[in-house]
């Protein structure tokens, strides 16, 4: 009966929250505290799949259950991104029968990396997709060690990790064990031979702190890496990018199962190899992986296309505080080789919680915008003195920098006869008070 009484609360709770509009967690909430151990009563799928990680957990859950339930599976996923162990509650619940059977052929969790120890403390995911580990949120995640010992207190024996062997730190993980599959790229057309970013994360060997050498660099400290003193390498892939043309906007997959890229970005291929790996791993084959993958478009608000008067442009979502997907986000915007302008917005640092840190704009490699294809460059909201302190120390001119507190104005600028496409990259906590003016609110 109790196990009844809280599924029932839980879905009525949901259903109320829904109409009125408000988010996921409060069900999974109120259920936690009629019944702590709630989770580990109800009887789960054979496949439990979870992605945890710094950077694309949203963005790859959401492939992922695309691909699945193109091919016929039916699949129970938070697609409203909440993602701690109350919102995964309130997922579990209302997937469930009243008898408490999840009534899905698989159950996919996109997880937040300092919880996971918590939600899967009474779910035991049969597969853990492990993306990246980047300085993110230092104000709430510290260093990204730290944060990797969060998740390693969430890994428990009878998963299989999917781990990014692009990645040092992620891959220690997998360090030593046998039963784990290994994702990553091979060397790229876009490498390079040398670092090229404000720090360097991957130095030094996360086992050891001896120097670590790189044969190639994806971006960042993600690449082929291997530890002068303990060994400790790079391993080999089971499911790999084996080359990319960004500006074409193709990849591919294994050498044989070609993707056009709707959004030309290294991260992006990274969580749609996340994606193909599970997919694969769960029975789909490479020929419809690349098929549902072709051109896809993410639904989640990351990339948002845009009409401003008469110019067109798209919206970037990268995190505040998350200088590897700001990187990212720049990136793109350089790449456009027909030139465009640039607006960047923090105007709240975090939904959550408030700090005025803006340590974090240090890190990012704005320089990467002095090229010819970047024609105009707004800064906006309230931390605009912040950026332009940090745009002060590029090789930027100053004549192509404009500067608005208010977003506003920033937007009745860029509202003008002017004809090149706009790249807007800013946070979800901010995004909405772009489009809002774009939109006519």
């Amino acid at each position: 009966m109790k196990v009844f009484f809280t599924i029932l609360v839980c879905k009525i709770l949901r259903f109320i929250g829904k109409l009125a509009g408000k988010g996921s967690s409060l069900p999974g909430q109120i259920a936690l505290k009629l019944c702590p151990d709630i989770l580990s009563r109800v009887k789960l799928p054979e496949y439990i799949i979870a992605v945890t990680g710094s950077n694309g957990k949203t963005s790859t859950v959401e492939m992922i259950a695309h691909i699945l339930m193109n091919n016929g599976k039916k699949v129970a996923w938070n697609k409203e991104g909440s993602n701690q162990i109350e919102g995964v509650t309130t997922l579990v619940l209302n997937s469930a029968t009243l008898t408490g059977k999840v009534k899905s052929d698989i159950l996919l969790i996109e997880s937040d990396e300092r919880f996971a120890k918590y939600t899967f403390k009474y779910i035991l995911p049969t597969h853990y997709v492990i993306t990246n580990l980047y300085r993110d949120q230092l104000t709430r995640n510290g260093h990204p060690e730290w944060v990797y010992n969060a998740i390693k207190d969430s890994i428990h024996d009878g998963t299989q990790l999917i781990l990014n062997a692009d990645d040092p730190l992620v891959s220690c993980f997998g360090w030593g064990k046998k039963d784990v599959i290994w994702f990553g790229a091979d060397k790229l057309s876009s490498d390079t031979d040398e670092l090229v970013s404000v720090y360097n994360d991957g130095a030094y060997c996360p086992v050891c702190k001896a120097p670590m050498e790189y044969s190639t660099h994806h971006y960042n400290h993600i690449g082929h890496y291997s530890c002068t003193k303990c060994g400790y390498k790079r391993q080999d892939t089971k499911y790999t990018i084996t080359s990319v043309d960004l500006d074409k906007g193709v990849m591919e997959i294994d050498g044989k199962y070609e993707i056009s890229l709707a959004l030309k970005s290294l991260y992006n291929i990274y969580n749609i190899l996340s994606a193909y790996t599970v997919a694969s791993i769960v029975g789909i084959s490479g020929e419809k992986i690349a098929a549902d993958m072709n051109n896809y478009v993410l639904k989640n608000g990351r990339v948002i296309t845009f009409k401003l008067g008469s110019r067109e442009g798209t919206m970037l979502t990268s995190k505040h505080e998350n200088s590897i997907s700001y990187d990212q986000s720049i990136r793109v915007a350089s790449a456009f080789s027909e030139g465009c302008d640039v607006m960047f917005i923090v105007d709240a640092v975090s939904r959550k919680y408030f700090t005025s840190d803006v340590s974090w704009l240090w890190d990012i490699d704005f320089e990467m915008l002095n090229n010819p294809n970047i024609h105009q460059i707004v800064l906006a909201g309230k931390y605009v003195n912040d950026l332009a302190v940090r745009f002060s120390y590029t090789d930027i001119p100053s004549n192509k920098i404009k500067l608005y507190e208010s977003i506003d104005e920033a937007v009745d600028y860029l509202n003008s006869d002017r004809k090149e496409y706009i790249y807007v990259i800013t946070c979800f906590s901010d995004k909405g008070k772009f489009l809002g003016k774009v939109n006519g609110d």
